[in-house]
């Protein structure tokens, strides 16, 4: 039976979102806290609280915090113009990094942000003077709760999981499904309810490649 979606990898690690990933679409919609360096024309139709009415075309003043979408702080931000500055989430500043640094696996990532590593990875966008630590810890972090992640899955067959990954991230808990998927195939080789093992098709061409250098 075919699928109604095919996932597409997300791209949030990278230094672009891919807008084909329905992660990726969720995560750039998540908010960000950001301060106007300048008046910005028209957005304050989205921000009335914050606008100067039509008198002033609904612009928002300099100086004025607001929490807008990653995808839109990424669109006014400029690495030269200096049209808003972005304030770092609490769970990506110093007092959280240590708190990740000493153990990372006692804290409930997806209650901190369902994509915590794509949009921790989305901020060195905005050239941050702490971009280099906030890559290191998330690095650390990764690390130091994959091994636990991973033996988790490995050693839960046919039970229910939902406690488990409660509190993994969203890609944590792709890198969980995986787990499981890798053990439950082992289960069924084991019972010898997988289907016959065949050699790679990259064997069998290389093997045709050789008999046909012999001939030659």
């Amino acid at each position: 039976m075919s699928e109604a979606y095919f996932p597409v990898e997300s791209g949030a690690l990278g230094a672009e979102e891919n807008f084909l990933s329905l992660d990726d679409i969720l995560m750039s919609q998540e908010k960000l806290p950001v301060r106007t360096e300048t008046a910005i024309p028209r957005l304050g139709v989205f921000f009335p609280e914050l606008s100067g009415g039509a008198e002033t075309d609904n612009a928002i003043s300099q100086g004025s915090k607001l929490e807008i979408p990653l995808w839109l702080a990424k669109g006014l931000f400029d690495h030269k113009r200096r049209i808003l500055s972005v304030e770092l989430p609490k769970v990506y500043q110093e007092a959280w990094r240590t708190v990740f640094s000493a153990d990372a696996n006692v804290v409930d990532l997806h209650k901190m942000g369902p994509h915590f590593y794509g949009f921790g990875s989305q901020l060195l966008y905005f050239d941050s003077p702490e971009n280099a630590e906030i890559s290191q810890s998330l690095l650390q972090t990764f690390i130091g709760r994959f091994r636990r992640i991973m033996d988790s899955s490995q050693n839960a067959y046919n039970e229910d999981t939902s406690a488990l990954v409660a509190r993994l991230d969203e890609m944590e808990r792709g890198l969980f499904q995986t787990g499981q998927k890798g053990l439950n195939n082992f289960q069924c080789w084991e019972k010898g309810q997988s289907s016959q093992i065949t050699a790679s098709s990259l064997v069998q061409n290389y093997k045709k490649r050789k008999f046909t250098d012999m001939e030659d």
